[in-house]
């Protein structure tokens, strides 16, 4: 293992830059993983990290020992606890984190299983729902369009709790041109709409849900998609894109069960 000890250390000043910019992330291809859950379910995947970070004091944390264990000690980096606590967004979390290359699936000509579109959705918080919903409920491709908060992001990953590490995640998309590489049927999601989400056949379909502000664009809507309904007799007037995917996402689940209610 390397110890580094400097804010002068160059390895360092990229560690920094990677923690604090969204661009140099990009440029790099890379992402950080921060903390041991992400760590391990990272591992678990069959993936290895680019390099692993530890803080001086994590060391003899019983998790992060079984951690280092895993990875080849030539990609360790041990940090003085000052140095580490600024690549870290997580406050009070075991000083640990791994820097990975961010996974790049080739696109599939067509998709014919359900899988998830996003317009434009904004909020770290809610994206990562979304995918932790989506890994949970089978879905394998999520696109993201442009305009959609950066889905490798560290936010993203804390709220995604590892579910990244079973999509095939596309960012970037054109989901018009998407439209016409899945299979029918697409149903947006729109508190406008007339069918119900519990009164439609939705075994095969791929979701369509939108920005938390705007929803789904005007133009995605002219697409040929279909517009369901979540039923509110509470009176709400929508509610928030991540628990509109898991209701939609879950209902898919019940309907496909062989032994379905």
């Amino acid at each position: 293992m390397k110890q580094i000890s400097s804010r002068d250390n160059p390895r360092y000043k990229e560690l920094k830059k990677l923690a604090g910019a969204s661009t140099a992330r990009a440029r790099a291809g890379q992402t950080l993983l921060d903390g041991v859950h992400l760590c391990s379910a990272w591992l678990a995947s069959g993936a290895e990290p680019d390099t692993c970070i530890v803080g001086q004091s994590a060391l003899s944390h019983t998790e992060v020992a079984l951690v280092l264990e895993r990875v080849d000690s030539a990609r360790v980096l041990v940090l003085d606890d000052a140095l580490f606590a600024p690549l870290s967004q997580v406050e009070h979390g075991v000083a640990l984190l791994f820097v990975v290359n961010v996974p790049q699936p080739v696109a599939p000509a067509r998709i014919i299983e359900p899988c998830l579109l996003l317009d434009r959705l904004q909020d770290p918080g809610n994206l990562g729902s979304i995918l932790r919903s989506a890994a949970a409920a089978g879905i394998q491709q999520v696109l993201c369009s442009r305009g959609c908060v950066a889905a490798w992001s560290p936010k993203v990953l804390r709220a995604g709790m590892g579910a990244h590490f079973h999509l095939e995640i596309f960012e970037d998309c054109d989901l018009q041109d998407w439209l016409t590489r899945i299979a029918p049927p697409v149903y947006a999601m729109s508190s406008h709409a007339t069918a119900s989400l519990y009164g439609s056949d939705v075994r095969h379909a791929s979701w369509l849900l939108g920005n938390e502000g705007q929803g789904v664009s005007a133009d995605l809507l002219a697409s040929g998609v279909s517009t369901l309904l979540i039923p509110q007799p509470g009176g709400l007037e929508s509610l928030n894109v991540a628990a509109a995917a898991a209701v939609c996402l879950f209902e898919q689940v019940r309907q496909r069960a062989p032994d379905r209610a």
